[in-house]
């Protein structure tokens, strides 16, 4: 996508001064969840929502502390709560960036998807979209099921991807909630797919990781971001045949302006690698950091402010 976007602001930029002033004004009355507060691309001002979870706003204060680097005037409306209640306001133009997920927002569109891995999902997903909405650059950094073992089993079995365990020897214990057999990845997939066979699933539930690394369980159903991963030394492994759902970091963008922020968060996106959404998330659950410290660091650390 990005290949074809021609800047706004080599087009804009003899007028940007003239509109400085408006979008001081209009940043400090506007309320940014009001649609009828009117257009907030008039005055430049970029308006940056977020879930309400930890992980998602330390990705918007990363794109919010960039964009001001950049000469944006931004205004942060985080921890809204989850896609029905954050969507409307996105389609409205009340929100003009947003951090999702790629499987997930394609769902939320069309969830008779058959999409399943990055590149697939990515393309149905710029499909699916309403007008006036589009993606950026997606990231390899992912917060999607997967089926993670510790350091010690994956290196004892010479595991990388679930393809791997098919050739482990006697029965293969899977944690995670009561229902995991029954999904579509779970034992039919698991066969099909990998062909994984001798499976026994256990319903560890919340307590998945924990089972896992005190041996009750083989393989564990964590979500790709859970800060664990890092302190508990975990393996994701990897998943090439796409039995989950791909659900990358992408910014959900007005698509108005999407050429004009692409300068600035594409660099974002492809400098957030898998492992580091779980070290910033780390930061934030073990370190006890501010979203506003975490960003800050990041963005010093790959040069992007």
């Amino acid at each position: 996508m990005s290949t074809a976007r021609i800047p706004r602001r080599l087009v804009a930029g003899a007028t940007a001064l003239a509109f400085a002033a408006v979008a001081f004004v209009g940043c400090a009355t506007a309320d940014p969840l009001d649609p009828e507060a009117g257009d907030t691309t008039d005055n430049e001002t970029i308006v940056i929502g977020s879930q309400a979870y930890y992980s998602n706003e330390i990705i918007a204060e990363i794109y919010a502390q960039a964009l001001e680097d950049a000469g944006y005037t931004v205004e942060r409306s985080f921890n809204i709560g989850q896609r029905d209640a954050y969507m409307p306001e996105i389609e409205s133009g009340a929100i003009t960036l947003f951090p999702e997920y790629t499987g997930n927002l394609l769902q939320y569109y069309d969830p008779e998807t058959t999409a399943r891995t990055a590149d697939d999902v990515y393309g149905a997903l710029v499909e699916a979209l309403p007008d006036g909405l589009t993606v950026l650059e997606q990231s390899e950094a992912t917060d999607q099921d997967s089926y993670t073992v510790t350091a010690a089993y994956a290196d004892e079995n010479g595991l990388t991807s679930i393809a791997d365990l098919a050739g482990i020897d006697g029965t293969l214990t899977v944690g995670g909630p009561p229902e995991l057999a029954e999904r579509p990845y779970g034992r039919s997939g698991l066969a099909e797919t990998y062909g994984v066979e001798d499976v026994v699933f256990e319903g560890t539930g919340d307590t998945s990781v924990e089972a896992l690394t005190a041996g009750e369980v083989d393989v564990a159903n964590v979500f790709t971001a859970d800060p664990r991963i890092q302190t508990q030394d975990l393996v994701v492994l990897e998943d090439p045949e796409g039995l989950f759902l791909a659900s990358n970091v992408v910014p959900l963008v007005n698509e108005e302006l999407a050429d004009e922020l692409a300068e600035v968060i594409d660099p974002i996106s492809a400098a957030l690698t898998p492992e580091g959404l779980v070290a910033l998330n780390v930061k934030s659950t073990e370190d006890e950091q501010s979203s506003e410290a975490i960003a800050t660091a990041w963005l010093e650390e790959n040069g992007l402010i």
